[in-house]
């Protein structure tokens, strides 16, 4: 049995999840990927570049910032630009 996709048209919106939060974190991305964080005016840019418009790009910032936080909440640690000297990856 095959399963199709519907396909949508038109404008997509962002409606869904916490108002309060998104706004929070979309007001947050405008500073950090202009200004403040180094990874995310680096993605920012990059996708800039590949062609995205302003506001996709910056919905891409806001949601690495949430990625970034949970992780931060996840590992207990607080907010390190760069890994530590001693880290090392693991493969789960």
């Amino acid at each position: 049995m095959m399963m199709t996709v519907a396909s949508r048209f038109g404008t997509r919106h962002i409606e869904g999840g916490r108002k309060r939060l998104r706004h929070a974190l979309y007001a947050a991305a405008l500073a950090a990927s202009f200004r403040w964080n180094k990874q995310l005016m680096t993605l920012y840019r990059r996708l800039i570049a590949a062609g995205k418009e302003h506001k996709r790009a910056l919905v891409a910032c806001a949601r690495k910032m949430l990625v970034f936080a949970n992780t931060i909440v996840a590992r207990g640690t607080p907010w390190q630009d760069r890994p530590p000297e001693n880290a090392t990856l693991t493969a789960s």
